[in-house]
């Protein structure tokens, strides 16, 4: 899950992380009462929306000059000119695709006087099973061309999660930002504060870019995303409040109440599985035969009649759907139950597009049985192999 920059803000100030004040606001009314109650004379009105590369981006709806997503703003009255050019309008960053995100929310800062702009970020590093500190003096909105032209100017640290942070940490992160003298204890601890947010949270990645060095000899963080592990949001309660779901895939965040992985792709072959590694093979090897998955889906271990249908219309709310791919392994699960949730989907959502279903495992002669007499047009496939050949064949037979 993810959450905007102001929301991330708010969390990390709660462990002790210097950052600029700031205030959130909804409409062009709310962004100049924030203004008002700051120090001034310069301002940051800055467009939340849950991607990067905002001060790059650019508005659909304004002229190709137009500013970015986030401006710097000289008196009350460019707060208000601003506010009005972002909320309501759809800002196109590298990481929106084409589409891009509308603006709803704004965060109106402070401005701050910035000598140097620093990169530090922390991810789950699965390979290792640590936490990996990425650390660069080349922070600010190139951090993507410095990682792929110059990635000598980034360091990786790693901490084992069982032993902590530790002090020699601190000090290669200072070390690998090359700060000496007071900013080297305040990388010191800036860092570790980090880590604790990091951990304490259940965090997926969190991002800082830029942390700056202020005229005046402060480290501050100046802009943040952070995300979290959605397994333990169980824990965090008040994390789970900050979710926006605008910002969400429609058909994710129906999925979400079932407890279905879904995650939309560009392809045109639906695919229902249970279990992220079937998953992954399928979609690998729909590919292989020469089409493209729609999308991913895991149903999960224990999917009952209920779960199916509501994963079989989610796929179907996908236009681009051609054809669709069910690859069944039962194990906890019953392949009976999953054929009844196939043949109530298909009914109710009146199917009009290709059906393959690959079953295996428990009650499998009894799923099977269930499907071959509910009088859909539903191809049966023997294995995964032939699942796809059938899926591809059926769905070109009526392209």
């Amino acid at each position: 899950m993810n959450i905007h920059e102001y929301q991330a803000k708010e969390l990390l100030a709660k462990y002790g992380v210097g950052i600029p004040a700031g205030i959130a606001a909804l409409t062009v009314e709310e962004a100049v009462a924030a203004a008002k109650q700051l120090p001034g004379p310069l301002y940051v009105v800055k467009a939340q929306i849950h991607a990067g590369g905002r001060g790059k981006g650019k508005f659909k709806e304004l002229s190709a000059d137009a500013k970015g997503g986030v401006r710097l703003a000289k008196s009350i009255e460019e707060v208000e000119a601003f506010a009005k050019e972002m909320l309501g309008n759809t800002l196109v960053t590298i990481q929106t695709g084409d589409a891009g995100k509308q603006v709803n929310r704004l965060y109106v800062t402070d401005g701050v006087d910035i000598e140097k702009e620093y990169y530090l970020s922390m991810v789950v590093d699965r390979a290792s099973s640590r936490v990996a500190l990425i650390v660069s003096t080349e922070g600010g909105m190139d951090i993507e061309e410095v990682a792929h032209s110059t990635p000598e100017r980034i360091t990786t640290i790693t901490v084992d999660i069982a032993s902590g942070f530790q002090p020699h940490h601190g000090r290669a992160v200072a070390f690998a930002l090359k700060l000496t003298g007071e900013l080297n204890k305040q990388a010191q601890k800036i860092s570790k504060q980090l880590y604790e947010a990091f951990v304490s949270l259940d965090c997926d990645m969190l991002e800082i870019n830029p942390l700056v060095e202020t005229k005046d000899g402060n480290l501050l963080v100046l802009d943040t995303k952070m995300s979290f592990d959605s397994n333990a949001l169980y824990r965090h309660p008040d994390v789970m409040e900050l979710r926006d779901e605008t910002e969400e895939d429609p058909a994710e965040v129906e999925a979400s109440k079932y407890d279905l992985a879904y995650i939309k792709l560009d392809g045109d072959i639906g695919c229902m599985v249970n279990g992220a590694g079937l998953a992954m093979a399928t979609m690998d090897i729909i590919k292989l035969n020469g089409m493209f998955p729609a999308n991913f889906l895991d149903v999960g271990g224990g999917a009952n009649k209920e779960k199916v249908t509501a994963a079989f219309k989610i796929i179907l709310a996908d236009p681009a759907v051609k054809g669709i791919l069910v690859n069944i392994f039962g194990g906890i699960m019953k392949c009976d139950v999953i054929a009844e949730g196939i043949v109530a989907a298909a009914k109710e959502v009146n199917l009009s597009v290709p059906l393959v279903v690959r079953l295996e495992g428990t009650n499998v002669q009894q799923g099977k049985d269930i499907l071959a007499n509910s009088g859909l047009a539903i191809v049966p496939a023997n294995d995964l192999g032939d699942a796809a050949k059938k899926i591809v064949a059926e769905v070109q037979k009526v392209a």
